[in-house]
């Protein structure tokens, strides 16, 4: 019974030792390949560093982005809200305005007519004004200047400049200014 335990023990120690000769070789291939994996790990963390620094800036830029299309949406809607007239009763505030300025320039109203056209998809109506005044130059200027300073929002599109009859075709130094603005209402 001695004979095969013996036997049993020289096998056992053998892979025992073998274990540790394969364990040996396993440490001794792992250093002699670790320089090479180390810098290998060390190139890959820089590049996964630089392309964290570039991704990460393009989400602060992202962001920024969003911040200021926020504040323009803002801005645009306080535009909207503040400078366009309703459409209910911007017709009578634009004429108020308009025959105001004139007024306050010394100059004579000949007509204001309006023409409207939707907008389709834009929330406005555009609004055609068409606008005849008479009067000397100095009046006509102030006017244009009172059109350019006024709380209304107005684009000009056409401007005339002829002489104005009296009735009884004398002059008398009187200008007749046509004026075709565009304005928008909210709708």
């Amino acid at each position: 019974m001695n004979q095969p335990w013996s036997v049993l023990k020289k096998w056992i120690t053998g892979a025992i030792v073998a274990l540790f000769l394969l364990d040996f070789a396993l440490v001794y291939i792992s250093f002699q390949s670790s320089p090479e994996a180390v810098a290998a790990m060390r190139d890959q963390r820089d590049r996964l560093e630089t392309q964290y620094k570039k991704l990460k800036g393009d989400v602060e830029r992202g962001d920024r982005i969003k911040a200021a299309v926020s504040q323009g949406q803002k801005e645009y809607d306080s535009f909207y809200k503040t400078t366009f007239l309703s459409s209910q009763d911007g017709y009578s505030s634009i004429e108020a305005d308009l025959t105001q300025l004139a007024s306050k320039a010394g100059l004579r109203t000949v007509g204001i007519q309006f023409e409207q056209k939707e907008v389709k998809g834009r929330g406005v109506t555009d609004v055609g004004i068409t606008e005849s005044v008479e009067g000397n130059y100095s009046s006509i200027v102030q006017f244009v200047n009172g059109l350019e300073r006024s709380k209304y929002f107005y684009l000009l599109k056409d401007l005339k400049l002829d002489l104005a009859n009296g009735g009884q075709g004398v002059n008398n130094g009187m200008l007749r200014l046509h004026l075709e603005l565009h304005t928008y209402f909210r709708t």
